[in-house]
């Protein structure tokens, strides 16, 4: 693949990534009625808690401190709740979407950058994960959630699974984008899919009872 569509490519869904994670924690700060400045934090936080920790995890600085188009976009995502309030914030599905697309982008993402570093498949699936779920469970911590992570969901699984296709398509299409592409599909059509029909993982039971 060319220069632009190796590290371009993976610049764009880490902003496409940001944006959908920033509004997801905006939406989760407007139910907790935080002022403006408490909203950014948490929506600044969501959208970078994850690939922050894929970096350190890979030993690299982490992006948003190269570059700062990432706090830029969190602003874009504030402002824009405050102009479609009515649209973002009262919808219910709203969340839901924004999260479960934040977590396809920044799965294929850190998927991205431990592959160009070097690391192994299953090393690259847990990166995946790490920056797709991560920031969600920073969020959930501060504001006083039960991170989703940690709940009945599919939703690590959803990146777990989307890093196996992305892999599988790999194998089939080298570096064309296709494989970015399935992978974050795959992330949004488990997630979607677990909640529909409520496929979950069982519980781990109290030993006192």
């Amino acid at each position: 693949m060319t220069e632009f569509s190796t590290t371009n490519l993976t610049t764009i869904i880490d902003l496409l990534g940001t944006l959908a994670f920033a509004i997801s924690g905006l939406r989760w700060a407007s139910r907790k009625e935080f002022d403006l400045f408490g909203a950014y934090v948490i929506g600044f936080i969501t959208a970078i808690g994850g690939g922050t920790t894929r970096d350190l995890l890979l030993g690299v600085t982490p992006f948003w401190m190269e570059d700062p188009k990432y706090a830029i976009v969190t602003g874009v995502a504030l402002i824009a709740v405050l102009i479609f309030k009515r649209r973002i914030i009262k919808l219910d599905k709203t969340l839901f979407i924004f999260d479960t697309v934040g977590l396809g982008l920044f799965t294929v993402s850190g998927i991205d950058k431990a592959l160009e570093l070097g690391f192994p498949i299953w090393i690259c699936i847990i990166i995946g994960a790490v920056s797709g779920s991560v920031g969600g469970v920073i969020r959930d911590i501060i504001i006083n959630e039960v991170p989703l992570l940690f709940r009945k969901e599919v939703y690590a699984l959803a990146s777990v699974a989307g890093g196996i296709v992305y892999f599988v398509c790999y194998q089939f299409s080298g570096f064309h984008p296709y494989h970015e592409i399935f992978a974050v599909i795959t992330v949004i059509l488990v997630r979607r899919l677990s909640v529909k029909y409520h496929f979950h993982l069982p519980t781990l039971k109290s030993f006192d009872n």
